[in-house]
């Protein structure tokens, strides 16, 4: 029911470029009605009554605007339509004009670039390192914890009891254990790290540190593996020259070697996830229309603060509500498919308004001139209204971007 609402509010919203409509037809209506008036008065001094009216009443008739009217609706509601088909939902027609101006696309990586289910693969310092770590980690709900606690549920530990927990947003937890108390987090928590960090972070794990105010007692590593379709994704946007970056809280290092594996152009580290919204305006101001993926509450500020927001529908419901176009597909190449549907539907629109446009100037002359008599002008009328109407339908023929695996294995598009 909720996917079918959003689709309704997509297909009844206006364009921005329904504004040009509005001014057109603020000038248009006047000047048609002068023209009618000028029209019946110059056939009645020169013909009489009977031809004054005819003429006038023609002019009124293809004057019409249901062509003007049709034009971004029709097409709207075919976009919005074939989107939904493609498991894509586009919250509003504003979201869909905007979208297809887009040329940097922002990747959240936790949930949006990776599957979202981090496991524990490297443990430096033996079991009670984990059985630590995971005491304290219980107490949280970030993904890399829940990775931390189960990893200890599989190895049968006893977990240990915690006091004074206290969760540092971005960075990790803290709380004391039999007096002791300890910190698990980043790396950046500490001012001396064993090698050994930096190689698993050289191999794209992300590094978990565990250790007291004094010295680091251990170190998990974890891996989240990528999306099947994230280099896919990534190589459609750069073939519509359409630039890439990640945004991640992961150091230099991690980011770098996941950045490499997706084949993403640039990327951001160790942001918090307050900061996101900044790395999102940073690049605004270098001239970017940016869209930004993401499925988490923490991504919800950089959602809204892109030029358009798209969201996994596997992700929150606050990430879904501050984000123009969902996936519910969970495909990242839907990203392609979205941003080449908004260009062929905004220019459908543009050609629709066109001919509207033609359709009157040129004939309004016409019939003022005594060429179109009421009969024809009406036949004109329907024509053009039903011909807005068929082109908007030429929108369900979009062949929209499907990867293919050419001879040297590279995606390749249709």
């Amino acid at each position: 029911a909720q996917i079918i609402h959003l689709v309704e509010q997509a297909q009844a919203s206006r364009a921005p470029i329904q504004k040009l409509v509005d001014v057109i037809s603020s000038y248009f209506v006047p000047a048609v009605l002068i023209i009618a008036v000028a029209t019946f008065a110059g056939w009645y001094i020169t013909a009489g009554f009977l031809p004054a009216m005819l003429n006038m009443v023609a002019v009124l008739i293809i004057a019409c605007p249901c062509a003007l009217g049709l034009a971004t609706p029709t097409a709207l509601v075919v976009g919005t339509g074939l989107a939904a088909q493609k498991g894509i939902l586009i919250k509003d027609a504003q979201s869909l004009e905007i979208a297809y101006k887009t040329n940097h696309v922002v990747f959240d990586k936790t949930g949006t670039l990776t599957e979202g289910k981090p496991t524990v693969t490297d443990i430096v310092g033996g079991q009670s390192v984990l059985q630590i770590a995971a005491s304290l980690e219980k107490n949280s709900e970030h993904p890399l914890a829940a990775a931390i606690v189960d990893a200890a549920g599989k190895a049968a530990l006893k977990l240990a009891q915690v006091t004074k927990f206290h969760s540092l947003t971005g960075q990790g937890v803290k709380g004391i254990i039999a007096q002791t108390e300890y910190v698990v987090g980043n790396p950046q928590l500490f001012d001396q790290l064993p090698p050994e960090v930096a190689k698993l972070e050289n191999q794209g794990k992300t590094v978990v540190v565990l250790g007291t105010a004094k010295k680091v007692l251990g170190i998990i590593a974890i891996a989240d593996t990528l999306r099947p379709t994230a280099a896919e994704a990534v190589q459609l946007l750069r073939h519509h020259k359409i630039e890439t970056s990640l945004i991640t809280g992961d150091n230099p290092r991690t980011a770098a070697a996941i950045a490499k594996l997706a084949g993403i152009d640039r990327y951001f580290a160790q942001v918090l996830p307050a900061d996101k919204a900044k790395s999102i305006r940073q690049l605004q101001t270098e001239g970017k229309i940016v869209a930004m993926v993401g499925d988490g509450i923490n991504d919800a500020p950089a959602l809204s603060a892109a030029n358009i927001g798209i969201a996994m529908a596997t992700g929150t419901d606050v990430a879904m509500e501050a984000a123009g176009i969902t996936l519910v597909n969970k495909d990242l190449k839907s990203i392609a498919t979205a941003l080449k549907l908004s260009k062929s539907t905004l220019n459908t629109i543009k050609t629709n308004l066109f001919w509207a446009f033609i359709y009157n100037i040129v004939l309004i002359p016409a019939a003022a001139l005594g060429f179109l008599n009421p009969l024809v002008a009406a036949a004109a009328m329907a024509t053009s209204s039903v011909s807005v109407v068929g082109n908007s339908l030429l929108l369900k023929r979009t062949r929209l971007q499907t990867p293919e695996r050419s001879n040297g294995g590279q995606a390749r598009l249709t």
